[in-house]
Formats: structure tokens, C-alpha cells, sequence
């Protein structure tokens, strides 16, 4: 994960600013400028934050005169990159703001002008504010950029309305509506767009978490009228649900629960793993049935917590189709450097293999060492 300084930092809103001076040479732009040397002991949130309130009140005039800066700086090719990560957020603040106040184009023209910028930077943050303010209004825009030309305009449809989306602001609705968005995703699920697609399942993956049953009636229509990539897709947007064993999703990619085939204990090259080095392991399948069986494999590290006691996380190890009597030995190497996501703490730990949704055969290891403050990121 990038450290805030190496998205939005002084050099960025610098040349936010040039682009703006650039783009309107006749009005100051202080705030953008003094924005830009007060961002060092900001994170990445709020240092967007400052640089889009500098934008608006530079402006000064509502979501027009943003709106024209904006359109004008637009033909300038290094208006480009993390600045418009901002001036999205400026532009959605100063639509939203003058459309509670007048319920003029101010709304309509701000989506519309995201769209406009999303190939230089994803507007999916921006479009967070729109859904906010008026779920129903903005996804009838954005249903409509199904249809768009340009794959970065279709995939803001589907990431920038994801419940789960990261980095972003939540939008509670959504969470309570999870089929608001099935239009969008049954548009574009066989997207000619790799870069689309893969939104789409992240999204869809993101549903299975509110609404196991919805998600894997919506991946089982896409089986049934597939394009070539759709397999994919819903193995991709299935992930989250065969990790947590749900029947449905084990079922939908053809992974029958508990299949003729002896798992064996996990084989550790060491009992203790020092911080920062990794737990070597290896298990050994046997399909003893009379037919190939079809087998997802993941594996269950139960991570000590600082309280002590152990919380299970889930890996994915391969999915691997077995002959009747085939033996195979699975290795895997698994990482316990410090990393920003998971803080790692001293004592006993275990793994355990999952095989289609069952586990079995769980064996503790030692965890040993501190783990070294890390500097701040995100």
C-alpha cells in the first residue's frame, strides 16, 4: 500500500495548481497553492479533502465556475493522475451543495463531468458523494454509462457503486438495498473489457457479503447465458463465499461437499517462524473414490490476537481436479512480514486445510519476535 506523499503530495498540488493557473489564468489560486504546503502531516483522505475545498473556494462562485475551470483544463494533457483525484471530490461537492439549494442541472452536470475525468483518474471516490445525496438520481445516470464507449466510464459504473469499495465512503442505502445495483452488473458482466469485468466480480463479491443467496442466483444466471470470460468472473466473484463454505457458491462451480478424498495433516518445515520469515507447509490429497473429484483447497492460518486468543483467516491455496486414485503433495510458503493490513503478535498460532468447504487437520506453530513500528501510510 503507497504512503499518502506518493499519491497526493506537494508536487501533485502543485501541479494541480499550474494546471489551473493554465486553464484560467485570471483568477488566483491561493488556496490551491497554500494547500499544497500544508499536507505533510495529513493522511491521504484529508489531504484530497483540503486540496478540493481550496479548489471550491478558489472558484468561489458555485459548481459553474468549477465546472468551467475544470472543463477547460481538460484539453491539457498533464491534467492528468493523482490531482484529479481532488478536483473529482471538488467537483462533486460544489454539484451536490448548489443542487440542495436549486434543484437545477448542477446535479446531472456533475455526473456528467465526471465522467468526463475518470480516464485520468478513476472518479469512483467523487461518485460516492452523488449516491449520498440521491441514491435513485444517480444510479439513473450511471445505468446509462452501461452503454459508454470508453471502459473507464463503464467501469465507473460498476466500482464507484460497490457497498465494499476501498478507500471510499460507505453508502449506508446501498447496504440496505443490495439489488440496487443488478442492472449495472447484468450489463456488464460479459463486458468486452477485462479491466470492466473485474470490477464487476469485485462487486458482485462485495453483495455475497450482505446477500449470500442473491449473489449466487445472480452468478447462476450468468452461467446459464455465459460469454467465453464468465466462468472467470464468477469464480472471481465467488471467492469471498467458497472461502466461508457457502453450499450454494461450492455448488454453482462444481465442488460437491465432502468428496471421497483423505486430507492429511499439515506438514510444517518448522514449529517456529520467526517475524518476518515464513511458515513452509505441505499436505498430501488422496482421492479414494471410484470418480474424479473436483476439489477447491484453501488454507486457515489462525492469527494470535493481542488479547491472545486466535482469529481465522482464509487463504487460497488451488483448485485441482483429482483421477480415482490419484496422489498429490500441495506446498506452500506463507509470509509472516509486517505488512500495514495485520499487525503480528508473538505466541502460538495454527493452520488447518480446507477442501471444499471442509476443514480438517489443524496443527499449531510459534510465532516469535516484535514486530518494529511501521511509518504511517494511508
Amino acid at each position: 500500500m503507497p504512503f499518502a506523499d506518493e499519491l497526493v503530495g506537494r508536487g501533485t498540488i502543485e501541479a494541480l495548481a499550474s494546471c489551473l493557473h493554465a486553464a484560467d489564468p485570471g483568477r488566483r489560486w491561493d488556496g490551491v497553492a497554500a494547500s499544497a504546503a500544508a499536507l505533510s502531516p495529513l493522511a491521504l483522505g484529508a489531504r484530497v479533502r483540503l486540496a478540493a475545498d481550496a479548489l471550491v473556494a478558489d472558484c468561489g462562485e458555485g459548481f459553474a465556475a468549477v465546472a468551467a475551470v475544470v472543463r477547460a483544463a481538460l484539453p491539457d494533457p498533464s491534467f492528468t493522475g493523482w490531482m484529479i483525484w481532488p478536483v473529482t471530490e471538488a467537483v462533486a461537492t460544489a454539484a451536490v451543495v448548489e443542487a440542495a439549494a436549486d434543484d437545477g442541472p448542477a446535479f446531472d452536470d456533475g455526473l456528467a463531468l465526471l465522467a468526463e475525468l475518470t480516464p485520468r483518474l478513476t472518479a469512483e471516490f467523487a461518485l460516492r458523494t452523488f449516491l449520498n445525496a440521491d441514491l435513485d438520481r444517480t444510479l439513473a445516470v450511471v445505468e446509462k454509462w452501461v452503454a459508454h464507449p470508453d471502459e473507464h466510464v463503464r467501469r465507473l459504473a460498476s466500482e464507484g457503486t460497490r457497498t465494499r469499495l476501498p478507500w471510499a465512503r460507505q453508502v449506508p442505502e446501498l447496504n440496505r438495498r443490495p439489488d440496487a445495483t443488478l442492472p449495472i452488473l447484468e450489463a456488464l458482466y460479459a463486458d468486452p473489457a477485462e479491466y470492466v469485468r473485474r470490477s464487476v466480480a469485485n462487486h458482485l463479491n462485495d453483495l455475497s457479503r450482505l446477500d449470500p443467496a442473491l449473489a449466487v442466483a445472480v452468478a447462476d444466471g450468468w452461467l446459464a447465458r455465459p460469454a467465453e470470460s464468465t466462468p472467470r468472473v464468477v469464480r472471481h466473484a465467488m471467492r469471498t463465499l467458497v472461502k466461508k463454505a457457502d453450499p450454494g457458491a461450492l455448488a454453482l462451480l462444481g465442488f460437491p461437499p465432502a468428496p471421497d478424498v483423505a486430507v492429511g495433516a499439515p506438514q510444517l518445515v518448522a514449529g517456529v517462524v520467526a517475524l518476518g520469515d515464513e511458515l513452509e507447509f505441505s499436505v498430501e490429497l488422496v482421492n479414494n473414490g471410484a470418480a474424479e473429484a473436483r476439489l477447491v483447497v484453501d488454507y486457515v492460518v489462525h492469527y494470535r490476537k493481542a488479547a491472545g486468543s486466535l482469529a481465522p483467516k482464509v487463504f487460497k491455496l488451488t483448485s485441482r481436479t483429482l483421477a480415482p486414485g490419484e496422489r498429490v503433495v500441495l506446498a506452500k510458503r506463507h509470509s509472516f512480514r509486517p505488512v500495514t493490513t495485520r499487525r503480528h503478535y508473538p505466541g502460538e498460532h495454527a493452520v488447518e486445510v480446507q477442501v471444499n468447504g471442509a476443514r480438517s487437520g489443524r496443527v499449531t506453530f510459534d510465532v516469535v519476535g516484535i514486530e518494529p513500528a511501521g511509518q504511517s501510510r494511508l
